[in-house]
């Protein structure tokens, strides 16, 4: 049987072009009521996030720089007051030994004593190296706005990654204050790939989601705003303003306080040596 001939190829009627069904343009749904709150609160949480971890950056850089200038003052001043008050307890002790009753001569002693163990308390064991000022990079700062705006526990609801936030954020402070910037990258990748990172569906519940960390950024940025006010108030950024402001104009504020207590440290050694010099 001899094949069947093809079917010619169709040809447009007179005065027609051939045209191809054209697809329906798709129409866009309109979005709900819920799904608009949720664009705005989705914008207002972020601009408010981006706030907080500005403030969390100038937070935790004023924490380390009166950590590192707390150290540097410990380090070269309050050793030496510590050594100072150490030979003035042992003048005291003497002082008590020499004359065991006079009550007055042994409370002296006593005071003394107790105020060399508080200083040598307070001022540690002197650092084998010097200690360093803080000094934060830009990519440093970079890195901790980052992991402020995604991991911090102010952030969330849910308790069980709030304790890992809470832990992480611990983590991140201290790798910024020890500049370990490597560390800082880690502890955001991890948590970035971590089950806790994958959100829910759902305008509704996201909604909801979303207005609790606007909530909480707020309540967080007020946070912030006390705590940076405590340490604006404090004993040692009220000396590392004076030391910075006089470091300024040439004067070195903690040069002289360690030349005047190096002063006394002789004076008491000298006294304590040569009980002749205790009656001057």
């Amino acid at each position: 049987m001899a094949p069947k001939a093809a079917d010619p190829p169709a040809t447009a009627k007179p005065g027609h072009a051939a045209t191809e069904p054209s697809a329906k343009p798709a129409v866009q749904r309109p979005a709900t009521p819920e799904e608009q709150e949720l664009a705005r609160k989705r914008e207002e949480q972020a601009a408010l996030e981006g706030e907080l971890a500005e403030r969390e950056l100038r937070c935790a850089n004023l924490r380390a720089e009166l950590g590192a200038f707390e150290r540097q003052y410990l380090h070269f001043v309050g050793s030496r007051y510590a050594e100072l008050d150490e030979w003035k307890a042992r003048l005291a002790e003497r002082l008590a030994r020499e004359q065991p009753g006079n009550e007055r001569a042994q409370e002296v002693a006593r005071e003394a004593r107790a105020r060399a163990h508080e200083t040598k308390s307070t001022a540690g064991e002197k650092a084998e190296h010097e200690p360093r000022a803080f000094e934060s990079t830009p990519e440093m700062k970079r890195l901790y706005r980052d992991v402020a705006k995604r991991i911090h526990p102010d952030l969330t609801s849910d308790r069980n990654d709030r304790a890992r936030r809470q832990q992480l954020m611990a983590e991140a402070n201290e790798a910024y204050e020890r500049g370990d910037q490597e560390r800082l990258a880690k502890i955001l990748t991890e948590y970035e790939h971590s089950p806790e990172a994958v959100q829910g569906e759902g305008a509704g519940a996201e909604l909801v989601r979303v207005i609790r960390r606007v909530s909480q950024a707020r309540s967080r940025l007020a946070e912030i705003e006390a705590e940076m006010q405590e340490l604006l108030r404090s004993d040692v950024y009220q000396l590392k303003s004076r030391v910075d402001d006089a470091d300024r104009t040439g004067h070195d504020i903690l040069k002289e306080m360690i030349s005047k207590v190096d002063e006394q440290i002789v004076l008491a050694r000298q006294r304590l040596e040569n009980p002749r010099e205790q009656s001057r």
